[in-house]
């Protein structure tokens, strides 16, 4: 028997969790926070619809808060299972969540204050760090190709997913009644082939059963050389304006990603040298990750550290640690470019330097991923003005630009290709991971190549026996 129960990132991009029962065997596939709406967050992350303690394992796709960042959760109400996952994603987890407790406690503390002014109730805390220690001393890191064996007829394997750092397929094998046997495989997020540092995403073969991502079902990305093109401009544009560009990314994956093309086009010799300032102390962590994890290199990547050079280093590179730092930046004249997380714009340093700098015509603020609905990040890809920030309306005059080649997201193109090399044997196929129109024209396509039960879950949707 496999029943799966569609708890988050269904018909939305957020708060991946998925859960499986296989053979009397409850696994949560991901347990992400959910981002948009700060009301509709505050209850969802904490409502999880699911006893923890009924959970016997956690079986983690990857690194990124919107699929690992409510682990803390489940720890901090009696899960005490094993969590599995990649071993440069259990790194990768151990900074995050940390990072994503001391955010949640600062804002925590601004909302209380303001809550004690108003004699209203103050809000407890969605986790805090004890549960962090808690649910990381409960990781249990596998590598790729490793059959793992959970009891009862039911296994797993992790496949590259090519996403980020560490991130995985999973392939989940129920061996049933008789010699009937089922396969499942969750493609987590899939990355797009050919993006910088990583190798490419593996297709496993066999499956009956598939949830898959859909986040740019319905568009592809332009081209490296596109993405080189257009930086390159920004940065002769804010060079000569004695600017500012501003570069809102996830501290994982995304920002090694800039880092790489930066590194070449200042190799080249096709930009001037000019202070950029990665200002995240947790991307500073991420990307020393990243330098120690050489086996999730594709070989242009492996080439470059065998000749002796850093990727992710070249002249005029800054780390931003301290408070007192970030804030001088706000004092600073251009040119320079900062990058500093959330992607979303959800919170972090970013929003203080997009307040900063949001009024001014000659800054850009150049939006490289995806932002969910609801988020400072897509109110400012959708130009809304005025825009309100910490509850202050400012006029939005900084030009706003978007890279979506910069996405780790597979786009429509390599989500089919990747598709067309698993169907084989599929009989049900489940979207997720994308908002509504996503997901249904992710149903289309699959249909037209060839699987005709395709479903696009709703949250708290079940499926049994499929």
């Amino acid at each position: 028997m496999l029943d799966i129960h569609f708890h988050g990132a269904a018909q939305t991009t957020t708060g991946s969790m998925h859960l499986i029962e296989a053979n009397g065997k409850r696994l949560l596939f991901d347990c992400g926070l959910y981002q948009g709406s700060r009301k509709e967050a505050f209850h969802k992350n904490r409502d999880l619809q699911i006893d923890p303690r009924s959970i016997d394992a956690v079986i983690l796709s990857h690194a990124h808060i919107d699929h690992c960042g409510n682990l803390p959760t489940l720890a901090r109400n009696g899960f005490r299972g094993k969590v599995y996952c990649t071993p440069a994603t259990q790194e990768l987890c151990d900074i995050l969540l940390r990072d994503s407790a001391y955010l949640q406690s600062r804002d925590l503390e601004y909302v209380n204050k303001k809550r004690a002014r108003q004699n209203k109730n103050l809000f407890e805390p969605l986790y805090e760090e004890p549960d962090v220690n808690q649910i990381i001393s409960q990781f249990q890191p596998e590598p790729l190709k490793r059959q793992i064996d959970l009891g009862d007829g039911v296994t797993f394997v992790f496949h590259n997913a090519g996403h980020i750092l560490g991130s995985a397929i999973v392939q989940l094998d129920v061996k049933e009644s008789g010699s009937r046997s089922r396969r499942l495989l969750f493609t987590g997020d899939l990355g797009q082939p050919d993006q910088v540092i990583l190798r490419d995403y593996e297709m496993p073969q066999g499956a009956d059963i598939l949830i898959t991502e859909s986040t740019y079902a319905d568009r592809d990305h332009p081209s490296h050389e596109d993405v080189m093109g257009r930086l390159k401009a920004f940065i002769e544009d804010i060079h000569q304006q004695k600017s500012t560009l501003i570069i809102p990314s996830f501290s994982v994956g995304r920002t090694q990603q800039i880092l790489y093309f930066l590194n070449r086009l200042h190799d080249e010799g096709r930009i001037p040298e000019f202070p950029v300032y990665v200002d995240s102390p947790l991307s500073l962590k991420a990307t020393q990750i990243y330098k120690k994890h050489r086996e999730c290199y594709d070989e242009e990547a492996s080439d470059i550290l065998r000749e002796g050079v850093d990727p992710m280093r070249f002249p005029g590179l800054n780390f931003v640690q301290s408070v007192d730092e970030s804030k001088a930046l706000n004092q600073a004249e251009g040119p320079m470019v900062i990058i500093a997380a959330s992607g979303m714009c959800e919170g972090g340093r970013v929003v203080h330097h997009i307040k900063n700098c949001i009024e001014d015509p000659r800054n850009i603020i150049l939006i490289v991923g995806y932002c969910a609905e609801n988020t400072l990040g897509r109110r400012i890809v959708d130009k809304v003005d005025p825009i309100r920030i910490f509850g202050e309306e400012l006029s939005l005059r900084a030009r706003v630009h978007t890279i979506n080649a910069l996405s780790a997201h597979a786009d429509r193109t390599a989500l089919m290709r990747w598709f067309d090399g698993v169907k084989d044997n599929l009989s049900h196929v489940f979207a997720v991971h994308g908002e509504l129109e996503k997901v249904t024209a992710m149903t289309k396509l699959i249909r037209q190549h060839g699987v005709a039960k395709v479903d696009a879950p709703a949250p708290g949707d079940l499926f049994e026996n499929v």
